[in-house]
């Protein structure tokens, strides 16, 4: 995936939609910042993207989405937009964490 700008515009989206980190390094993570703009973003942060992500960008996030992101409902959304359909399972985790004490 290509790079994204860092334009005022870009960074006030990272600054909502990524909100645990520093608008900076968000943009500097194209699939993981579409993929929260995907999941927790406005029309307005859209409009924001039009010209640097479009539907390629979004399948590619869609095929590369690390699991427990997507909820079920933008999962579904985001699939019928890039004509995926029926959508596919969501992702799921593979790897169980042990914690040991």
């Amino acid at each position: 995936m290509k790079p994204l700008p860092q334009s005022p515009a870009l960074l006030k989206v990272a600054q909502r939609v990524v909100w645990f980190d520093e608008p900076e390094t968000a943009l500097a993570q194209p699939l993981r910042f579409l993929a929260h703009v995907m999941v927790y973003g406005t029309v307005e942060d859209l409009a924001a993207l039009r010209g640097f992500a479009g539907k390629d960008e979004f399948r590619e996030v869609l095929e590369h989405a690390p699991p427990g992101m997507f909820d079920s409902r933008s999962w579904a959304y985001w699939n019928l937009i890039c004509g995926r359909s029926p959508a596919p399972p969501l992702p799921e985790r593979t790897e169980l964490l042990v914690i040991r004490r």
